[in-house]
């Protein structure tokens, strides 16, 4: 049972990532990778509010393997940062590079901890 509820949330979180990202890329003309950026924050705040209620006895063990494990583990996408990264970096921008790597790491822990922070407040 466990598996199915990863594999349900994996068949909605990937092509999430995968509309989003064109989305969110296509309104920006720029080299910066926000379509990447916007799914991982957004997974990331996810996975603080999922993290946080099942903490808080809000939520079972299920919806923490269908949301978090299924749903924010096909929305985010580590290899296609590093890959942008490395791509920015080849391609002379290294400003661009930095930026995405402490951005990304800066705002996805936010999120997490801003996620985890609203689901105590509002479950505990």
């Amino acid at each position: 049972m466990n598996w199915l509820l990863v594999i349900a949330g994996a068949m909605v979180g990937a092509p999430l990532r995968y509309l989003t990202d064109r989305t969110v890329q296509s309104r920006h003309d720029t080299v910066f990778p926000w379509g990447t950026f916007a799914v991982n924050v957004a997974g990331s705040l996810i996975l603080g509010l999922v993290t946080g209620a099942v903490a808080a006895g809000a939520a079972s063990s299920h919806v923490q393997l269908l949301l978090g494990t299924g749903l924010c583990g096909a929305l985010t996408t580590y290899s296609t940062f590093s890959y942008e990264t490395l791509r920015l970096t080849e391609d002379g921008a290294r400003f661009y590079a930095a930026a995405n790597v402490l951005g990304s790491i800066a705002a996805g822990l936010g999120a997490a901890f801003l996620g985890a922070t609203l689901a105590e407040a509002f479950w505990a």
